[in-house]
């Protein structure tokens, strides 16, 4: 081993944690994981560091730090330029010559790499770590360099005093004033690490947690052909896998819980020559129609990260690479998560638009989850910074890392391109603003100056809305919120929002609704899929034919998409239960779907008609029915999330009921086989009356309050004029709740209630607890007040029973 403090160069396995004052952040996580984690079988591709030692002899032989200090001085009393600044620094770097002692051991450490590698003049990745990186509150993302594909001993000496240049880029002299770091006191280390070759293979980017929300159980993953600075950078639309780390160590789950395909227009390759190093081409249309990753190479990331964030007991960014040859994995880089990690665990914050807008402008992958308005400020280039102030929302093609000290000032940011591992996500999530990426079209739609509203509450989707929207913000202090014997539950409508909940106290989700992941994630009717013949509307058959073009077998679209959908669901609430509601469309609005008019029947009444139970027996939907079915047991069965709990909407009769568990069982689920429950839905006067039997066949029930006021006063809940008579407080309504849950309970049958009574009423939560309700399950955004409102009707119960 050589002395810690004078030697010149350290090969990564003799590196940990405790060498990052020598080696950096990067070199010395990558010495960490190849000295205790390679031993667990996790690929990491050889190299060696240059010290920080090796960098102040550059600085000492040079005569650097008056001058470098000279400079900065300009700077801080305003006689200078950043820009000018950064640019008379790196000159003093390019200028500078290597001290033969360092420049000979990085030549020696080279040759010693090729010979390890058993490969003549090794292509290595040249990468910056300086000694102040990587810190749990500070990322330095992006700050220093990164040269890819150098080969020969020569260009590496090269490329080395590039990096040293780089510790002076204008962003990294930004970030360290607003960090409070001496540039001095900041020393970098170089990386020289044995490239792997990726050009057909892939390589990308993943997060031990959702970015967005700070999520933990969950593993996110993008990937694209090529080398990954396409993805940190944002020129490219990556794809993005979501796994559940809770369950990655069960071999008969394969927890994937989501798989989105990006477009990956362009792909980083090598250069053939070696000024540029590395080109980027245009992808094939069979490489953007495919998933860069199988399934297995999927979960053995997700392992791998998980493996990673458990050694260094925190989150983690981490950057892999899959090699050409052998199609092996290998991570190259890992670092802490600064901006999720940091988040307080008590404090929630919720933002929400009180206007409604027309529907958004544009829309793209929402980053954060507040909202703003601004006016649009399109860039280019860098030269064009200078007109953005505090009123500014850039709108560009995408952020390069020379921006972000203007970037500062912006109240958002939207981009046409990247995803959620893109420099402008990055630094937006750093810096507490908003973003929207992947719009492909931000910068033709949005007009110069224009005023707009740019929301990313909504979940995975930001929006763009014209115009000035108020907006309200609302901190919450989740360790003062009650505890109460009645369970709280969330209803949740869409796959997007679900982790954006995690951290409420809720005790599962009461009521998913089916519908709306088919409407909003599936779009087609599924007996268009089945029977695609029968679809004579050549607009439909064009968009079915786009939508499900990479699937053999279109049913298999359906499957995958809704279990994907469900499985975020679950995950987010795993191991409180998910109650996820059987598809309850009308006929009206089942034939709104792509390919949907083909299959359905013109009714008078559609709220009356042909919707729920009535629909899964029925030669017209049954085999519509048996996806539904298909897609629960891919989630419950093959990812693995059990605590799905499936419910069976507007069902009339008990022998309907006979007949849709007959249906189920002949799809997979049947019921208490592998803990499986069945509620049912108890919102038609039938189930109240016989609320026994019902309870028999079923293991819960959910009372609609909205299909049951509807039908005990026979007002039709959608009816402006007789608006005045839908009234929950009615007491006619109220018995019937009474009396379910009475005789619910003599069979030991839980009831919960899904409705917006709770949250609007405190009266209302005092009857439903005093009526002995097992669940009330609630908008996320309700679930303070509920929370409330439940326990203080708890705690008058309690007085009077004393």
């Amino acid at each position: 081993m050589v002395n810690q403090q004078n030697g010149l160069i350290r090969w990564f396995d003799d590196l940990g944690m405790d060498d990052l004052k020598f080696v950096g952040g990067k070199n010395a996580s990558l010495g960490e994981m190849a000295r205790n984690l390679v031993p667990m079988g996790i690929n990491i591709p050889d190299g060696f560091a240059t010290t920080s030692y090796a960098y102040r002899k550059f600085l000492q032989e040079n005569k650097l730090e008056e001058p470098i200090r000279k400079e900065l001085k300009k700077y801080e009393e305003g006689s200078q330029s950043l820009e000018d600044t950064g640019h008379q620094i790196r000159e003093l770097f390019h200028h500078g010559i290597f001290p033969i002692p360092v420049a000979e051991a990085i030549r020696k450490a080279y040759d010693k790499l090729c010979e390890k590698t058993e490969i003549n003049n090794i292509a290595v990745a040249v990468r910056s770590s300086a000694t102040a990186e990587d810190l749990p509150t500070a990322s330095f993302a992006g700050l220093q360099e990164t040269f890819l594909n150098v080969r020969g001993k020569e260009q590496l000496i090269e490329m080395c005093k590039e990096c040293y240049a780089s510790l002076f880029t204008d962003r990294a002299i930004s970030y360290r004033y607003e960090k409070g770091f001496d540039h001095l006191d900041v020393a970098l280390s170089i990386g020289v690490q044995r490239m792997i070759r990726a050009d057909k293979a892939g390589s990308g980017v993943m997060f031990t947690l959702d970015t967005e929300t700070g999520f933990p159980n969950v593993v996110l993953i993008n990937a694209a052909w090529g080398l990954g600075e396409n993805i940190v950078q944002g020129i490219i639309n990556p794809d993005q896998y979501l796994v559940f780390k809770p369950l990655l160590e069960k071999e008969s789950f394969k927890p994937i819980i989501e798989k989105k395909l990006g477009s990956k227009e362009q792909k980083m390759i090598y250069a053939s020559n070696s000024v540029s190093r590395t080109v980027n081409v245009q992808t094939s249309a069979e490489e953007q129609a495919a998933f860069v990753l199988e399934d297995d190479e999927i979960i053995q990331l997700a392992l791998w990260a998980k493996n990673i964030e458990e050694h260094y007991g925190k989150p983690m960014d981490i950057e892999w690479v899959k090699d050409d040859k052998t199609d092996e994995l290998f991570i190259v880089q890992a670092r802490p998560e600064t901006v999720q990690s940091n988040v307080s665990e008590n404090e929630f914050n919720t933002y929400h638009l009180q206007q409604k807008g027309e529907n958004p402008i544009l829309t793209g992958i929402s980053i954060g989850s507040n909202i703003v308005h601004g006016k649009v400020r399109k860039v280019e280039q860098i030269s064009e910074l200078e007109k953005l102030d505090e009123d500014s929302i850039l709108v560009t093609q995408m952020t390069e890392p020379d921006w972000v000290p203007a970037l500062k000032k912006v109240k958002g940011i939207i981009a046409d391109s990247g995803g959620r591992t893109c420099h402008a996500a990055i630094v937006s999530r750093e810096m507490g603003i908003p973003a929207i990426v992947g719009t492909k079209t931000g910068t033709k739609v949005l007009k110069e100056g224009k005023e707009i509203t740019l929301s990313c509450a909504g979940g995975d989707e930001g929006q763009v809305y014209d115009g000035h929207l108020e907006f309200e913000k609302e901190t919450i202090n989740l360790g003062e919120l009650p505890d109460t014997q009645t369970d709280i539950m969330i209803n949740l409508a869409t796959p997007e929002s679900a982790f954006k909940w995690w951290r409420l106290p809720a005790k599962g989700v009461g009521l998913a609704r089916m519908e709306f992941i088919i409407s909003n994630h599936i779009k087609i009717h599924p007996m268009a899929l089945i029977h695609f013949d029968r679809v004579i509307e050549e607009t439909a058959r064009e968009h079915i034919r786009k939508i499900t073009y990479h699937y053999k077998d279109k049913r298999e679209f359906f499957i995958d998409r809704l279990a994907a959908g469900i499985a975020k669901i679950a995950a987010a609430q795993y191991p409180d239960p998910v109650i996820m509601r059987t598809s309850d469309f009308k006929t009206n609005e089942y034939a709104d779907l792509i390919g949907g008019r083909e299959f359905e029947p013109d009714e008078e009444n559609p709220m009356l008609g042909w919707r729920g139970a009535s629909r899964y027996y029925s030669e017209g939907y049954k085999e519509g029915f048996a996806l539904e079915c298909l897609a629960i047991k891919k989630v419950r069965e093959d990812i693995g999330l059990e605590n799905v709990i499936v419910m069976i909407p507007f069902c009339r009769t008990t022998d309907e009921a006979d007949r849709v568990l007959q249906e189920m069982e002949k799809n997979g689920l049947r019921k208490g086989e592998q803990d499986l429950k069945v509620y049912m839905m108890c919102e038609i006067p039938a189930n109240i009356i016989l609320a026994e039997e019902f309870a028999r066949r079923f293991d819960g029930f959910s009372i609609g309050s909205n299909d049951l006021t509807q039908l005990v006063l026979g007002v039709d809940r959608d009816s402006t004029d007789l608006n005045y008579l839908f009234d929950e407080n009615n007491e006619a309504v109220k018995q019937s709740i009474r009396d379910v849950i009475k005789k619910s309970h003599k069979v030991d049958c839980p009831v919960g209630f899904c409705g917006q009574a709770p949250s609007d009423q405190p009266e209302y939560a005092r009857f439903l607890v005093d009526c002995n309700i097992d669940s009330i399950s609630v908008n996320p955004d309700s679930v303070v007040e509920v929370l409330k409102h439940v326990s203080e009707a708890e705690k008058a119960r309690r007085e009077v029973t004393t």
